[in-house]
């Protein structure tokens, strides 16, 4: 039996649309410390890009940039409870 498909996040109204090639500087703070937290607490590259409205390489970047050492692929998931309360839904 195949597992259903993961639903998709919709991104945060302060980062909804403001992807660009060169993105107002103060945005890309917010977009990069809400990743770095995110990532720390257990969020995944793909939730975070969606969240964000970036792309999971987008997310990448910003992780590598700051040093980040990435989670193997696979990686436990956060459990579905820490992720509701995270996104205000719990």
């Amino acid at each position: 039996m195949p597992y259903p498909p993961r639903p998709q996040l919709r991104p945060l109204p302060e980062f909804a649309g403001t992807a660009a090639p060169r993105p107002d500087p103060a945005v890309q703070a917010r977009v990069e410390r809400f990743v770095l937290d995110g990532y720390a607490g257990g969020r995944s590259l793909h939730e975070l890009a969606e969240l964000t409205d970036r792309s999971h390489s987008a997310v990448r970047n910003i992780l590598d940039k700051h040093g980040v050492r990435r989670r193997p692929t696979g990686a436990e998931a956060m459990p579905a409870s820490a992720s509701a309360r995270r996104d205000g839904h719990g």
